[in-house]
């Protein structure tokens, strides 16, 4: 083998490596909802649901106290998120958030509040 092959078996090697961790880590990041959860002073159970699509979560960023509900599977998320007493919900700007809010208060969660743009969300 010459150093040209070499090299591109070390680059190829190290990529799909890089995809492995990726794919892992996001398979625990979604799947653990005790970062979601915030306390509040009433001790309330609160989740900060991000609405964004999966690509726009993985690659412009998110809040690592939030979970991702893409908007467009929210409806199969409703049963989950009444176990909350507050639901927060953030996006790129607060339009999808909106719109989610309306969602999840005609299925009769109450307490949802849109803080706007997932840069908004304050960790604690």
């Amino acid at each position: 083998m010459n150093i040209k092959n070499n090299q591109f078996y070390v680059l190829l090697s190290i990529f799909l490596l890089t995809l492995v961790v990726s794919i892992v880590a996001n398979n625990f990041q979604s799947k653990s909802h005790s970062q979601s959860l915030i306390p509040t002073q009433s001790n309330m159970k609160t989740i900060i649901v991000d609405v964004r699509t999966p690509r726009e979560w993985e690659f412009d960023g998110h809040a690592n106290c939030s979970v991702n509900y893409p908007l467009d599977n929210l409806a199969t998320k409703i049963e989950e998120l009444k176990g909350y007493d507050k639901v927060i919900l953030v996006c790129r700007s607060g339009g999808r958030a909106s719109y989610a809010q309306q969602i999840l208060q005609q299925a009769g969660i109450q307490q949802v509040e849109n803080l706007g743009a997932w840069q908004n969300v304050q960790c604690k």
